[in-house]
């Protein structure tokens, strides 16, 4: 091939599902998700509009994926970030984990409350999933089933409302969010600790 002479095109890869959702990702979490329609994502992926309802069956289904892909991302987040910790120490590494997973995918994650999950069963075991793992982060200190369910329960509520808060700049000036962040792990790591049987042990205290 002599130089300045193109090569044979690549065949372009079909269209699948997986790139209709990944689309929208990018566009969700570059602009926001309001900003998200069938439009835009046919425009990046170079096709018309009705070419994507052979892979989604509308924005209502695009929507639910990204809301699963949020949560499926955010259970593998809290689970790498509890890899060889216990206690306090456990409960403050997912919740920066939670925190900074909103920060990198600000639309996935809104999707997860755009879209309900209540008697969609793939939806509802990716929520258990998030709580499982909150449960296991748990195990350092000396719970009863039950209360290590609430326990989780609880950190869920709370790790999620401050982010939303975060996400939406719902944290007003003068008080810096990562103080804040701070002691709402403080709190929760108390309150943990009072229910549990035995005083938990933390390698470094909360950070």
């Amino acid at each position: 091939m002599t130089r300045g002479q193109k090569g044979p095109s690549e065949p372009r890869r079909p269209l699948d599902r997986e790139q209709v959702i990944s689309a929208a990702a990018r566009i969700a979490d570059a602009e926001g998700l309001d900003k998200l329609t069938l439009t835009r994502v046919a425009g990046m992926l170079g096709v018309r509009q009705p070419a994507l309802y052979r892979h989604v069956g509308g924005f209502d289904d695009l929507l639910r994926s990204l809301s699963l892909r949020g949560r499926e991302i955010l259970a593998q987040r809290l689970t790498d970030a509890a890899v060889g910790l216990s206690g306090d120490d456990a409960v403050a590494a997912v919740g920066h984990a939670w925190r900074q997973m909103v920060r990198d995918h600000p639309g996935i994650y809104a999707a997860t409350d755009r879209y309900p999950c209540a008697g969609d069963g793939e939806l509802e075991a990716a929520v258990e999933r998030v709580l499982a793992v909150l449960g296991q982060a748990l195990r350092g200190y000396d719970l009863s089933d039950v209360d290590r369910v609430h326990a989780a329960r609880t950190l869920r509520s709370a790790f999620h409302g401050f982010s939303h808060l975060e996400s939406g700049d719902g944290h007003p000036l003068p008080h810096d969010p990562e103080d804040t962040f701070g002691h709402l792990v403080e709190l929760l790591c108390a309150g943990v600790q009072r229910l549990s049987r035995t005083p938990a042990v933390s390698a470094g205290g909360v950070q």
